[in-house]
């Protein structure tokens, strides 16, 4: 039995147990329908055993060894993953996400910082490319190595080729994935991690359809089960958890995977440069404007948001849910300002 078919279930038991609301008491209103989901780990429906099955089907569709599913956004992941992978000398990127340091900190594990190089015309750093890597390790020999792919400007580091070396130098490859959940589902965005990497974390409220802030961690090293109970509360969102559970069964699904294609040749037949390696990621440059005033332009003007913003560049994040209508304004949009 699915997550998501036992939460339409009806209970028929009267529940003296958390939480406390019962699927009946709603002091927010408009979220009543979630509130009637919200169930704890009760032995009339045991959710846990669901979940376990949900966990496996999922490490089926990925081809990996553990696949686990996180409410606690990529972060969480990550700290486990570097938890899980027992390293204790780690090269981290000097600008990487918080989480990364962190991670490291809280596992007692030695952080060793590795810089990239900065795009000048950019603004951006680009993903650590192969030689890079091996250069790293022979001058720190750690036993581990986080790597941001793609970064958040949508650069992808070749992950295949990062993998043979991490693994004729016994070192454990991390993976923080989070902007690259569609990946695995589409021949024509950059190639996934998921078979390659020890540990590696997608976040699917990013470009997948999910809601913030579920996630997933992927494991062709040790389970992570243990360092995930270590960091995460006893007490699950179970509705989270099934919109995990039908994400995932989304995307794999032929109608999910067409949604996905729709999506790229949506964002194909606006004829934007691509100044990247993942065609979701719309990266803009403008000569004659800072990134922050393209950023201005677009927002004051034609009431469109970017997601981030530097000093050359300016990235607008597409994902399963961009509609064909949203990018065609983005096209007005550009074509204007480019007059």
């Amino acid at each position: 039995m699915s997550l998501i078919s036992i939460l339409k279930k009806k209970n028929t038991k009267t529940l003296f147990t958390t939480p406390s609301h019962s699927g009946k008491f709603f002091i927010f209103h408009k979220f009543y329908q979630w509130y009637r989901a919200d169930i704890s780990e009760i032995d009339a429906l045991e959710p846990e055993k669901a979940l376990t099955l949900a966990e496996r089907k999922a490490t089926k569709i990925y081809g990996t060894k553990h696949t686990k599913f996180l409410t606690n956004g990529s972060t969480s992941g990550v700290i486990a993953s570097v938890l899980s992978s027992g390293c204790k000398r780690i090269l981290v990127w000097e600008n990487s996400h918080p989480c990364h340091k962190n991670a490291c900190k809280l596992a007692g594990a030695e952080i060793v910082e590795y810089s990239l190089p900065k795009d000048s015309e950019l603004g951006v750093y680009k993903a650590i490319n192969a030689s890079e890597v091996e250069k790293l390790i022979k001058e720190n020999t750690p036993d581990g190595i986080i790597i941001t792919s793609p970064t958040y400007e949508g650069f992808v580091a070749d992950i295949k080729a990062i993998s043979r070396i991490c693994k004729d130098s016994n070192v454990k490859l991390i993976v923080d994935e989070a902007h690259g959940a569609l990946y695995p589902f589409s021949e024509e965005l950059p190639e996934s991690a998921v078979k390659y990497a020890d540990y590696t974390v997608q976040s699917l409220h990013k470009t997948a359809g999910g809601i913030n802030p579920t996630a997933l961690i992927h494991s062709n090293d040790n389970d992570p089960a243990e360092a995930l109970r270590m960091i995460n509360t006893t007490s699950p969102s179970y509705p989270m958890l099934a919109t995990i559970e039908a994400n995932i069964s989304f995307l794999a699904s032929s109608k999910g995977k067409k949604k996905n294609q729709e999506l790229i040749e949506n964002i194909k037949a606006l004829n934007l440069p691509k100044l990247n390696d993942d065609i979701t990621k719309i990266l803009l440059k403008k000569e004659g404007l800072t990134g922050y005033q393209l950023s201005e332009k677009l927002f004051d003007e034609f009431d469109i948001e970017d997601e981030h913003t530097n000093e050359k560049s300016t990235m607008l994040l597409c994902g399963i849910g961009t509609s064909k209508q949203k990018l065609e304004k983005l096209k007005r949009a550009w074509l204007k300002i480019n007059k």
